[in-house]
C-alpha cells in the first residue's frame, strides 16, 4: 500500500508542474501535440481537441510535448501552423511558458503548507527533550523551555531554528536565549560530536507530530488567517534556502554518494513518511505526507530553475541571453549543448538509481 501511495504522490507533484507548461502553452496559443500521465510504452490514449492526452506504462510523472519545442523542422510534417510553434511565440511567452512548471510546484508547495498550518498550526520551538549528558543537558536547558533568540536572530517559528544556527561556524558555541515560565535567561551551548551520527548536535529536540485530530496533535500553536500566510511564507523560504544549499553542496561534492537519492529512494522516503504518520492514525499520515510533498515540490521547482542545460532552467538561460542579444542562439549550437546536458544528467540517474538500489539491498 505504501509503494502505491509513494508513486501516485512523486507521480502527482511532477504532472502538476507539466500542468503548468501545459496550461499557459494553451493560453499563449502553442500547439500542443500530448499531454501525458506517466512515462514509457502508450496504454491508452485519447484525442480531445486538438491534443491527444495519454497514459502511459511507467506511473512516474508525465510530459507536455508542445510543437515546435525542439525545433522547427518538425511543423511542416505535422500539419502545424507556424505561428502556434513554441519558436515563433515571443521572448516572453516562451519564457512565461517555461517558468509556468517551477510555479506550478512552488504555488503546490504553498498551499500545501497552508493546509498544514491552518489545520495544526505552526510548530512552536519549544524544547520536549532534552538528552542527558548532552551539551544541552550540561548548560541546564529543560523540558518546556521556548527557544526565542539563536545567535541574534529572533526564533518565532520552528523553521527559524535552523538558518539561525548557520551563521556560526560548526561546532562553536551557539548563544540562545530561552524563556522559561515567563522569565528570559541567556544561554551558550557548545555543540558535542556524536560519533553515531557524525555530526555537531546539542542534545535536544522539539518532536512535533501532525494530525487531523486535537488528539493527534503535538506541540503546535493555532495561527490566525495572517499568521497562516506568514508563516507559510516564512517556511517556503527556509525550504528554498535549504534545498539550494543542498544543491550547491552536492554539486561541489561536499555530500557523500549514499546521502543522494534519486526517484527510488524518494518514493522509499514517502513510503516512510506514510508508515510513520501511521502510527499516530490516518490524519498524521495525510499530513506528513502533505509535508513532505510540499518539500519535494519545492525541491524539483529549484532543481529545474537551476541553469542545466535540457532542464528548464537551462532553457531560462537560453531565453535570457537571447533577450539581452535581441537575438536567438543558433539553434544548433543550443540543440548539442541541451543534449550533452541530457546524456550528462541521464548518467547521473543512472548512477543515483544504481545508489538508491544499493541503499535498499543493504
Amino acid at each position: 500500500m505504501s509503494i502505491i501511495i509513494s508513486i501516485i504522490v512523486f507521480s502527482i507533484i511532477i504532472i502538476v508542474h507539466e500542468l503548468g507548461h501545459f496550461w499557459v502553452a494553451k493560453k499563449v496559443g502553442i500547439f500542443v501535440q500530448e499531454f501525458s500521465v506517466g512515462m514509457g510504452p502508450l496504454i491508452f490514449s485519447k484525442q480531445i481537441g486538438e491534443t491527444e492526452y495519454s497514459l502511459r506504462a511507467l506511473p512516474l510523472g508525465g510530459f507536455c510535448r508542445m510543437q515546435g519545442e525542439t525545433g522547427d523542422e518538425d511543423d511542416e510534417a505535422a500539419g502545424c501552423d507556424p505561428s502556434r510553434s513554441f519558436n515563433n511565440k515571443s521572448l516572453f511567452q516562451r519564457i512565461a511558458v517555461i517558468f509556468a512548471g517551477p510555479a506550478m510546484n512552488f504555488i503546490l508547495a504553498f498551499v500545501l503548507i497552508f493546509i498544514l498550518l491552518g489545520v495544526n498550526g505552526f510548530l512552536v520551538p519549544e524544547i520536549k527533550s532534552v538528552e542527558e549528558n548532552s551539551a544541552a543537558y550540561e548548560v541546564g536547558l529543560e523540558q518546556g523551555d521556548e527557544i526565542v533568540e539563536v545567535n541574534g536572530k529572533r526564533i518565532t517559528i520552528y523553521q527559524d531554528f535552523s538558518p539561525a544556527l548557520n551563521i556560526k561556524k560548526t561546532g562553536e558555541p551557539v548563544d540562545m536565549v530561552i524563556d522559561r515560565n515567563g522569565e528570559k535567561h541567556e544561554v551558550s551551548v557548545t555543540p558535542q560530536y556524536n560519533e553515531e551520527y557524525g555530526r555537531y548536535m546539542m542534545g535536544f529536540s522539539f518532536d512535533g507530530r501532525y494530525g487531523l485530530f486535537s488528539d493527534e496533535v503535538d506541540g503546535y500553536q493555532k495561527a490566525s488567517l495572517l499568521e497562516t500566510i506568514k508563516n507559510d511564507i516564512g517556511t517556503m523560504v527556509y525550504f528554498v534556502k535549504s534545498v539550494v544549499s543542498g544543491f550547491i553542496r552536492i554539486f561541489t561534492f561536499q555530500v557523500k554518494s549514499e546521502e543522494v537519492s534519486g526517484p527510488i529512494g524518494i518514493i522509499g522516503t514517502i513510503g516512510d513518511t506514510y508508515q510513520a504518520g501511521m502510527e499516530y492514525g490516518i490524519g498524521s499520515a495525510i499530513l506528513n505526507l502533505f509535508a513532505l510533498s510540499a518539500l519535494l515540490s519545492t525541491n524539483l521547482g529549484v532543481l529545474n530553475l537551476f541553469p542545466i542545460p535540457a532542464m528548464d532552467g537551462g532553457r531560462l538561460a537560453f531565453l535570457i541571453v537571447e533577450g539581452i542579444r535581441k537575438k536567438p542562439i543558433n539553434p544548433e549550437i543550443e540543440g548539442r549543448i541541451h543534449f550533452a546536458g541530457f546524456m550528462l544528467l541521464l548518467v547521473f540517474m543512472v548512477f543515483i538509481a544504481f545508489n538508491d538500489i544499493v541503499k535498499l539491498i543493504w
